[in-house]
């Protein structure tokens, strides 16, 4: 009797984590979304390096598939990691290779199944089972190669009102990866690096930059110890769409009181299309918005007076 309940008491356990581990699967690509992959046209490059192929088991030789695909997609861009190749603690020890300390794994998942009886009958039951792998970037023996900084050109102009107004909020501004994010927890924005921005038709490079520096700006007032303004927690959800909207009208607003451009672009009403379902629903929500918007760009405006 005791090796039966110990023999099903795994799976069981394995049932229950099924469901945590479909949600945060779901959780780990909505977080990707959320930084703007794939949601619309970035302005910039992503680098020499493009992380969008099939990630590949450095043991077996063969591509990941389904889900893993995105989820070490997402791994890759958000870890900003150079190398499609993954495998597990103990595949890479196999080849003699070692993690480097303070590196976490990346989630994978497969279906797997486990014996239980159901109205008399030994059936064969399905369960998701996790692990961890680790991308050849994260290895101890990892040296990356040096860029060659004499192709990469800066088409970003350097605009000194702008520069003084940004350096007066006293934000903390990092440039690096390939992706432009604020992260509320860390209170912090992330940028791609100024030699990234291209010109479109549009959009010039020195506008790209500044108008996606803007719009994370925006996100920045929003922090609680500022204007505390609720901030959606999926990608898809209302408040989430609600404060893009505040964001991409508040750069607009600023790239015209900075004087970055004369006129409304393209790009801006673009983005502003993907959040249509807001605006469908709340016929006053581009008010509200607006209004929002508003106090965000106020928001920073008084702090060029108050940090002088």
């Amino acid at each position: 009797m005791s090796t039966t309940q110990n023999s099903v008491s795994g799976p069981v356990n394995d049932v229950q984590e099924k469901r945590d581990l479909h949600q945060q699967v779901t959780d780990t690509i909505i977080s990707q979304m959320e930084k703007g992959v794939a949601i619309w046209q970035k302005p910039w490059n992503g680098g020499d390096f493009n992380p969008f192929r099939i990630p590949m088991n450095i043991k077996t030789g063969n591509g990941y598939n389904g889900i893993n695909i995105l989820l070490l997609w997402s791994a890759t861009i958000s870890k900003d990691l150079k190398s499609h190749d993954w495998a597990t603690f103990k595949q890479w020890n196999e080849k003699g290779e070692k993690i480097r300390k303070g590196e976490s794994g990346s989630l994978i998942v497969k279906y797997d199944t486990f014996e239980k009886e159901v109205d008399g009958e030994l059936k064969k039951l399905p369960f998701l089972k996790a692990s961890k792998v680790f991308n050849r970037c994260q290895l101890a023996s990892y040296v990356p190669s040096e860029p060659e900084l004499s192709e990469a050109v800066n088409k970003v102009e350097k605009l000194k009102n702008v520069e003084k107004f940004i350096s007066n909020t006293k934000a903390e501004i990092v440039h690096t990866g390939v992706f432009a994010k604020y992260n509320k927890l860390e209170d912090r924005i992330y940028m791609p690096e100024q030699t990234l921005f291209i010109e479109s038709d549009d959009l010039s490079a020195t506008e790209a930059y500044y108008s996606t520096l803007c719009h994370e700006l925006a996100h920045w007032t929003g922090h609680e110890h500022r204007l505390n303004r609720e901030f959606g927690k999926r990608f898809g959800n209302q408040t989430y769409a609600f404060e893009e909207l505040i964001a991409e009208l508040s750069s607009a607003f600023l790239m015209a009181e900075l004087e970055i451009t004369n006129t409304p672009k393209e790009a801006h009403a673009s983005y502003l299309s993907n959040w249509l379902d807001v605006l469908k629903n709340d016929k006053k929500a581009i008010f509200t918005a607006a209004s929002s918007a508003t106090k965000a760009t106020e928001y920073l405006k008084r702090l060029q007076t108050v940090n002088l």
